[in-house]
């Protein structure tokens, strides 16, 4: 039997990539003292910082916020020593994340030291907190010790409703309270997890010319639940 539904309008990929500026940053309890310390660069407590939080937290945009605003090199975890020697004299240097897989601890050592020595300062991103790294070179596991641990949270009620209504502004979609609350308390508590909602469900009224209601919310949330790789609206 002909579907004799509505017309199906399939969505032009746009290319919407959420901000990743300090405007675009949403403070709530939850990450401010993490925002406080990428604000007060260069003033910070020690050389070297680590910013530790679960995933979707919003490390690395705070990161890449830092990075921009420092000039920092970035470098990675496990090739860390191949990356000193082509580090430029009292550049800041960012590791995110610095726990996620192999550690190149004597490289890690060596760049402690060029950066306490040079006067320029370390941002570590991790899930956990510096002792939890399973680090062996004892020098280095002293060297972090000294480092100023800053924890961001995960993301909360205010921060995520925030978070979901600024992603919807930016795609010039009105969406109302409610439907915004409903979302937060079906989803998982991540900022990745708001910019694939937002994304899913801006996709699903387009497809169907349709304004984003509850329903459309409830519908869109079972079916990213249930894994579907296309909604059936």
């Amino acid at each position: 039997m002909a579907d004799t539904g509505p017309p199906r309008q399939i969505p032009f990929d746009l290319g919407h990539e959420p901000g990743r500026s300090r405007d675009d940053l949403v403070v709530t309890r939850a990450n401010r003292e993490a925002v406080a310390l990428i604000d007060a660069w260069p003033h910070w407590p020690t050389p070297v910082v680590v910013l530790a939080g679960p995933a979707g937290a919003g490390k690395t945009h705070l990161a890449s916020i830092w990075r921009e605003r420092a000039g920092a090199v970035a470098l990675e975890a496990g090739r860390i020593s191949p990356g000193l020697a082509g580090l430029p004299a009292r550049r800041p240097v960012l590791v995110d994340p610095a726990d996620s897989g192999p550690l190149d601890e004597q490289g890690l050592f060596h760049l402690i030291n060029a950066v306490r020595s040079g006067g320029t300062q370390l941002l570590l991103t991790a899930r956990r907190f510096a002792p939890a790294w399973g680090v062996r070179l004892p020098d280095l596991a002293s060297r972090l010790k000294a480092a100023a641990t800053v924890e961001i949270h995960e993301p909360d009620d205010e921060l995520l409703a925030a978070v979901v209504t600024k992603l919807f502004a930016d795609r010039q979609v009105e969406v109302e309270p409610h439907v915004v609350q409903f979302l937060v308390r079906r989803m998982e508590r991540s900022l990745s997890t708001a910019i694939a909602v937002v994304d899913r469900l801006d996709r699903a009224a387009l497809e169907g010319k349709a304004r984003i209601t509850r329903a459309l919310a409830a519908q869109t949330m079972s079916a990213m639940d249930e894994g579907q790789g296309e909604l059936g609206i």
